[in-house]
């Protein structure tokens, strides 16, 4: 552990916080992390690698739950019914094996789903991305009890969002311009958009986000090597470095709810890169010290 001004760094070969390899889940590219606390498993997805994965913390072990397209997040929507994104279309799931079409989105072609959140009144947010990642064609929607609608537009690869436990505020990223804006909600809307944190060049780029129970933002850097939290006033408090590039993004949870599990991607790395880099694509966990907020539910019409 090192200091950086105020800021606690903490080493992955040497971290107090006791980085580890909870599943070498081998993922292309790992996101969207979600702990579930009724079935105290995880669950998250494997955009290029077609895979939604479930880690069951009582085994310490994984699967893969069968899935169609890319799945791109996932999130509860009832006892045993999750929602997910893939491609154009939202999609159920079940943990017995249902999986069927939701809606289709009324979207580009050139674009498909990247990171969401459901926000406390059940309306799932959920951003739309460019493909090949290149052009300002992407956008932020919200999915509202079978209702689609758009809120923002004019980005390239939208991530986050994060939505705080009252549903008053929402923290959206803009990955490739490495910037992060805190927005209020309201009537459903983000309002009054404001640059909250600016990742500074040659550090990586912003990629998912979860706030805490203590309303800090968890920051995870893709080819950043790490993991940031700043507080609700955007100050840098906690980094805690990785073994690999391209971290993605963390849910807390765990038996005491204070556990970070952490996706990463090996996508892009070459064989060199890859050798250097062996745990690339797992799923790590560390102690965070503070709790999460519990995922709320979509609300289905």
């Amino acid at each position: 552990m090192r200091f950086q001004g105020s800021v606690i760094v903490e080493e992955h070969a040497m971290s107090e916080s006791g980085l580890t390899v909870a599943w070498r889940a081998g993922t292309i590219l790992g996101e969207g992390p979600v702990w579930i606390e009724e079935q105290q498993v995880l669950l998250f997805v494997d955009i290029h690698g077609g895979r939604i994965c479930l880690y069951d913390l009582e085994r310490g072990a994984g699967r893969d739950l069968p899935c169609t397209g890319r799945p791109s997040f996932i999130y509860p929507a009832g006892a045993d019914s999750f929602v997910y994104g893939s491609n154009r279309e939202l999609r159920l799931l079940s943990l017995t094996g249902r999986d069927d079409r939701l809606c289709d989105l009324p979207v580009r072609e050139d674009t498909r789903t990247n990171d969401g959140a459901v926000d406390p009144h059940g309306r799932l947010w959920f951003g739309m991305s460019h493909e090949p990642e290149t052009e300002p064609l992407g956008g932020l929607f919200v999915y509202d009890r079978g209702e689609v609608r758009q809120h923002l537009d004019n980005i390239v690869v939208p991530n986050g969002p994060a939505i705080s436990a009252d549903g008053s505020t929402m923290y959206h990223v803009d990955s490739p311009r490495g910037r992060i804006s805190r927005y209020r909600i309201e009537d459903g809307a983000p309002v009054d958009g404001r640059l909250h944190v600016q990742i500074e060049e040659g550090n990586g780029f912003p990629d998912g986000v979860t706030l805490d129970a203590e309303g800090c933002l968890w920051v995870c850097l893709w080819d950043g090597w790490g993991v940031r939290r700043y507080d609700p006033d955007g100050r840098l408090m906690r980094e805690i470095r990785f073994p690999c590039a391209r971290v993605t993004k963390l849910a807390l949870g765990g038996a005491d709810g204070t556990t970070a599990y952490v996706t990463t991607a090996r996508t892009g790395l070459d064989d060199t890169q890859l050798r250097e880099q062996p745990d690339a694509g797992s799923l790590f966990a560390f102690d965070a010290g503070v709790a999460g907020v519990p995922a709320a539910h979509c609300a289905l019409p």
